[in-house]
């Protein structure tokens, strides 16, 4: 505080008259806050309590002991709140003399009133016992992904749902790259290919076209 005060005074000999004088006027004006917040009931120190200055982005908080200390002006709205208890709202009156304010403040318990919860036991076993195989629980994602990659549904997926932009592009792009390859040419036909006629022969041995 007295570095804070000399530190004024060595910008007010750099100052003119006027600028002294209004100096002079907010020197007078600084107030060394300090104190102890306290629970209402019981007298103990409530620790971890916001101390601000109402209207500007200042503040403190209290220590262990609920003791802290701060600088403000004569006039200044202190705002004191804290988790559990009412806020307090105190102004530093404008005529204290000197440049040092204590305070004791106090802090009452804010009751918060729940609403009722009403349980009730099963009339008998068995309607317990029916009530609880009833129930269904929902799936969680393990079991919805597992289904979902499950071998029928898969193929039934493929199935219906219709092919996306990237698919249906890719499938485009292939037929294309097909036709271009045989592009000034006639395309080739399976019943001179060897490796085709080597599968049809397989499959007639295996009576694949046999009837059933």
């Amino acid at each position: 505080m007295n570095k804070l005060i000399l530190y004024f005074f060595f910008i007010a000999c750099l100052l003119p008259s006027s600028s002294k004088a209004q100096f002079e006027s907010f020197k007078d004006s600084v107030v060394q806050l300090y104190g102890v917040v306290m629970t209402a009931d019981s007298l103990q120190g409530i620790p971890s309590v916001s101390v601000a200055i109402k209207g500007t982005i200042r503040g403190t908080i209290t220590n262990n002991e609920g003791v802290f200390s701060i600088v403000a002006l004569k006039g200044d709205y202190i705002e004191f709140s804290s988790v559990g208890y009412k806020p307090k709202l105190v102004k530093i009156p404008n005529d204290i003399e000197g440049s040092q304010y204590s305070i004791l403040q106090l802090m009452v318990n804010d009751t918060v009133y729940l609403a009722a919860t009403i349980i009730k036991s099963r009339p008998t076993r068995e309607q317990f016992e029916r009530d609880f195989i009833k129930t269904v629980v929902p799936d969680d994602q393990l079991e919805i992904a597992r289904k979902n990659n499950d071998e029928g549904k898969r193929r039934l997926m493929m199935a219906t749902l219709p092919t996306d932009g990237r698919e249906a592009a890719g499938r485009f792009l292939t037929q294309q790259a097909a036709k271009s390859y045989y592009t000034g040419q006639v395309p080739p036909m399976n019943i001179f290919n060897p490796f085709a006629w080597n599968e049809f022969i397989k499959s007639w041995k295996r009576g694949d076209y046999k009837k059933k």
